[in-house]
């Protein structure tokens, strides 16, 4: 993941906004096969490294605790789980406010894969936030399977927020003065 000065950070990632709510998705191909990024989004200890702190039962149906190092901190629980192509899990499931995050891996060859990761269900006003953070947490991924240390999440995210906001106007999805003065 590369930065150019004249055109600022390269995004990963694009949003929407569907039905009143909005989704970030990312997308990117990883130096590794499906089996280790599978395992990379799904085994604690290596998530941990990277996303977050997660208790519980990540089986089909389980439920968890997660602990992101974005700040976020809340109950999930397994939707999907199709090792190692697709893992859909509920935040809050139940409340009126809850997501979904979807994890789709796509083998590129032996020693590749492309992983698309979406959050759907958030509210519009807080999209872009989200967009930065996923990114932050993605490139964290890549450095974490490339045997590098993450970078610090929060001033990643400050970084990306302005780039993101920018993409949400110039599609269209947030009022031209959406976030002028403010960290949304």
């Amino acid at each position: 993941m590369t930065d150019d000065t004249r055109t600022g950070p390269r995004l990963i990632g694009s949003l929407q906004v569907t039905g009143g709510k909005g989704g970030v998705r990312m997308e990117d191909v990883y130096e590794t096969g499906a089996d280790d990024l599978w395992s990379a989004l799904t085994d604690p200890e290596r998530l941990a490294r990277w996303v977050a702190r997660v208790e519980g039962d990540l089986r089909l149906g389980g439920e968890f605790r997660a602990s992101f190092t974005s700040s976020w901190e809340g109950p999930g629980r397994v939707e999907v789980c199709d090792p190692p192509r697709r893992l859909l899990l509920t935040m809050e499931p139940g409340a009126p406010d809850s997501t979904v995050i979807e994890a789709v891996l796509t083998p590129e060859g032996e020693d590749r894969t492309r992983l698309v990761i979406e959050e759907r269900g958030l509210p519009v006003p807080e999209f872009v936030n989200h967009g930065a953070g996923w990114q932050a947490h993605v490139e964290d991924l890549a450095a974490h399977l490339a045997g590098r240390e993450p970078v610090d999440w929060h001033t990643r995210w400050t970084q990306l927020i302005p780039s993101y906001r920018s993409l949400a106007r110039d599609l269209g999805l947030v009022p031209p003065g959406y976030g002028a003065t403010s960290g949304e």
